[in-house]
């Protein structure tokens, strides 16, 4: 009995003595326990099942792309299979030159494909299997939905198809990057509006579909800068933008684009200015020099001649031919813009109506 009662006066004291001290800290201290609280209210629980469902979405869709030139294997990239009639889509520069394409499928079987076109700009190709051989096609997801920090991974080929269906994973690491890359010659010559991601990216890989965690297509990867200092930088072309080069070029029209007639480089090509006799004022430190003007084109039309450095096009200022190339191909075929030029020394601008590029 003398137990049980000690026992009741115990737990009657100590809980006097918890209220008592929670009033003090109330009382004299209230910022501890309102600071305390709050940081209870914010604690989040993250919890990661990994990719397994979003990567069993598109796992099938996704191709090797074997570029057969003069019957040698010439190199290999990645494609999925975005449309129930066999269509696949794989970058510009996975086919260039090939005299004959085959695609490995996800079960190991291996067919002969056909091109049905591509652009050197937009790094989009379209192929073609027999729609015999589709068993699975990839789902479009939206690359303008999704948010930087946003979990993704990709599928493809890297290196060789010894390591084809090989899954890579990181996060959507920025949007609308602006990045130079060379198309029709050895220096950057164009601009691309890319995504960037640290997923894994080797060779391989291009062609093949950047998806978010669900297995959604929101990009197509294309590109990797490769420097010792730098590493998980790679870019994926928008979706959005990809669909619509694909969508023209299924539809078998030529993808038009803005055309000034001339040959043009940069004020760093030395050797190309000496060599065409063309001498610019030391105070010209940035824009394009216009090495020719073709005879019939909209440029000699509306009066530039060689030697014209061309610093804005239409609204937007340009330093470089890779910039000029981005700007002018936002305007139509049939647009009448501004040019603005450096002649001299002397500001000159110029109406131009824009032509088509062949």
């Amino acid at each position: 009995m003398k137990k049980t009662v000690v026992y009741i006066i115990t737990i009657i004291l100590s809980m006097t003595v918890g209220f008592a001290i929670f009033y003090m800290l109330v009382h004299y201290y209230p910022n501890i326990v309102i600071k305390t609280v709050n940081k209870v209210e914010k604690t989040v629980t993250v919890t990661d099942n990994g990719l397994s469902a979003g990567i069993e979405n598109v796992y099938d869709s996704v191709v090797v792309v074997e570029n057969y030139q003069k019957s040698k294997l010439a190199g290999t990239g990645s494609g999925f299979i975005y449309n129930k009639n066999g269509y696949i889509m794989t970058n510009h520069h996975v086919v260039e030159k090939a005299s004959e394409i085959k695609v490995i499928l996800m079960d190991g079987e291996t067919l002969n494909a056909t091109v049905i076109g591509s652009d050197p700009y937009a790094d989009i190709a379209v192929i073609q299997i027999d729609s015999k051989y589709v068993k699975h096609v990839a789902k479009i997801g939206s690359s303008e939905e999704s948010k930087v920090g946003d979990t993704v991974f990709t599928i493809g080929s890297p290196i060789s198809a010894d390591y084809f269906g090989t899954v890579t994973r990181g996060i959507l690491s920025g949007k609308d990057r602006m990045v130079e890359v060379s198309v029709n010659s050895s220096s950057s010559d164009w601009i691309m509006n890319v995504m960037q991601t640290d997923a894994a990216i080797n060779p391989g890989n291009s062609g093949g579909p950047l998806c978010n965690v669900n297995g959604d297509v929101i990009g197509i990867n294309s590109m990797k800068l490769v420097q010792s200092q730098i590493e998980g930088i790679g870019f994926a072309i928008p979706i959005e933008d990809a669909v619509k080069y694909a969508n023209t070029i299924v539809k078998g029209e030529k993808i038009k684009r803005a055309y000034l007639g001339i040959s043009m480089g940069d004020i760093s090509s030395t050797y190309s200015l000496l060599r065409r006799g063309i001498y610019l004022d030391s105070s010209i430190t940035s824009g394009v020099v216009v090495f020719e003007v073709e005879n019939t084109g909209p440029s000699y039309e509306a009066g530039l001649e060689m030697g014209d450095v061309i610093v804005k096009v239409g609204q937007y200022d340009v330093s470089n031919v890779a910039q000029l190339r981005y700007y002018l191909f936002k305007y139509n075929p049939g647009d009448t813009i501004k040019v603005k030029v450096i002649r001299g020394r002397e500001s000159k601008i110029f109406d131009i109506t824009l032509g088509t590029s062949d």
